[in-house]
């Protein structure tokens, strides 16, 4: 095993006799403390710290150096150099040990340690050997370390901006460049997020993004399907339980909350919260603790909770299915997520990006796309948004080779659900169950038809093709009916 590298050691004196000194003291373990350089003055001490890059382990520092930068000053500008250089400082002031001024002065400006000088006619050592050489090795220590926790937080930086661009919200529209601010605004507190949305708008994705840029980046996000947990287990799959608590209960079981401590908790679909667990989240929020079943007392925790609902929380509230107090404690800072369709040309950034991603995870190349097919896209409802587009790029890639065309859009496996599904009514719902005249009947189902045929169709002159209509007529009819 080979012996480690020894230490290096700037030293900063003035003094011949003080240097002689410093040396006959760190030459009993001269294999392992070497003063690599000496300089006489505070401005070449910093010239070479700034000159030889991560050189020097330790700087053995005389804190009333000759010229005009010295004492704390000096030990601060060599700080700003190299924040991981540690200082031992070495003076000949006349001081009472117990003068704590001095000592937190020196500490505060970044030294690592001081001693006062043995006197002039204490000709072989600076210091007391054994502790003089025990504070090298201390110093040398603490600022292994502090390179090493610098080296694992750089580790953990590459990993979070990794995740974050996985991650990434893409798409350039108003409402997502709005988004990202709030994001970038948002994750600098430790408030609590309500975010609002259709189903596939990506509510969890933005709760990763808030967490992956906050200061809570290096603890734990923890997402808990409220509406997947069978209501009897709820509670103890959020605070966990003891030892014996109940029967079958032969080990403690953390609960999510618990796990996630210093981290943040994300609750999806935040609604389907039963009363009881309603009740114990609003103490977490309050109180920052959690009541563990067959615990005596509470346990302190630290989360932020970002919650997140497709439903109205405000009717929830009104129809006593959400308790109000809690649902002003989750609504502190309240994000709306808008449906793709509102979205604009997100839609082809989106699936683009779809489309290379499984491409690329298929070893497959990235198939072309006609202008037809893009206005497909753009004109399409998007009923499932970012979640429906995504498998509609999945199964376009897993069905076509080379290239999209309108033909492949319009596949019933494809765009599966029609564009218009909330606004064609079967013959039961028109009227509302009365019988009405035909020409109004006609009407309706025209009205309804030409909506769903121009949604799946690439443009208007394509919709009057497949209606077997010349294009004037297709126009004129539209207008008749009322549809723009």
């Amino acid at each position: 095993m080979s012996a480690p590298a020894p230490i290096q050691v700037l030293l900063v004196e003035d003094e011949e006799f003080d240097v002689e000194r410093v040396r006959k003291t760190v030459r009993l373990v001269n294999t392992r403390i070497h003063i690599a350089d000496v300089v006489s003055n505070g401005k070449a001490a910093l010239e070479f710290i700034g000159q030889r890059n991560d050189r020097y382990d330790v700087v053995i520092l005389d804190f009333q150096i000759s010229g005009g930068l010295r004492g704390e000053e000096l030990i601060q500008k060599m700080k700003e150099l190299d924040p991981l250089l540690q200082i031992i400082v070495i003076t000949k002031m006349t001081m009472n040990m117990t003068d704590l001024a001095f000592a937190t002065s020196l500490l505060r400006a970044g030294a690592f340690w001081y001693c006062t000088k043995y006197p002039g006619n204490i000709e072989d050592y600076i210091y007391q050997p054994t502790d003089f050489i025990l504070s090298v090795y201390n110093a040398y220590e603490k600022r292994r370390l502090e390179k090493q926790h610098q080296k694992s937080d750089r580790r953990l930086m590459k990993s979070i901006e990794s995740m974050l661009e996985a991650k990434k919200i893409q798409g350039t529209s108003a409402p997502i460049l709005q988004l990202r601010e709030a994001i970038e605004r948002y994750a600098k507190s430790d408030a609590n997020v309500l975010i609002t949305g259709a189903s596939g708008t990506g509510k969890e994705l933005v709760a990763w993004n808030i967490h992956l840029k906050s200061r809570r980046k290096f603890e734990s996000f923890v997402p808990i399907n409220c509406g997947g947990i069978p209501p009897e287990l709820i509670e103890s799959e959020l605070f966990g339980y003891e030892k014996g608590a109940f029967t079958g209960a032969n080990t403690s079981k953390p609960g999510l909350f618990e796990v996630a401590n210093n981290g943040t908790v994300f609750l999806d679909e935040v609604s389907e919260l039963p009363h009881p667990a309603q009740v114990k989240l609003l103490r977490v929020i309050q109180e920052g603790e959690i009541e563990k079943i067959g615990r005596r007392g509470a346990l302190s925790v630290n989360v932020r909770i970002i919650a997140a609902t497709n439903k109205e929380l405000s009717r929830e509230v009104s129809e006593h299915r959400f308790r109000e107090d809690l649902f002003y404690r989750l609504n502190v800072i309240p994000l709306d997520l808008v449906p793709l369709k509102e979205r604009g040309t997100d839609i082809l950034e989106l699936f683009t990006y779809f489309l290379g991603y499984f491409s690329a995870d298929m070893n497959m190349p990235t198939p072309e796309v006609d202008e037809k097919a893009k206005e497909i896209l753009l004109n399409y409802r998007w009923p499932g948004n970012v979640r429906e587009l995504r498998n509609v790029a999945q199964r376009l890639v897993l069905n076509t080779s080379g290239r999209i065309t309108a033909k492949d859009m319009t596949h019933p496996m494809i765009l599966r659900t029609s564009p218009l599904t909330d606004e064609v009514m079967s013959v039961q719902e028109v009227g509302g169950g009365q019988i009405l005249p035909l020409k109004e009947i006609e009407r309706l189902f025209r009205t309804n038809y030409f909506k769903y045929v121009r949604s799946i169709s690439s443009s208007d002159s394509n919709a009057a093709e497949r209606l077997g209509l010349a294009p004037s007529n297709f126009y004129r009819m539209c207008k008749e009916l009322g549809i723009k």
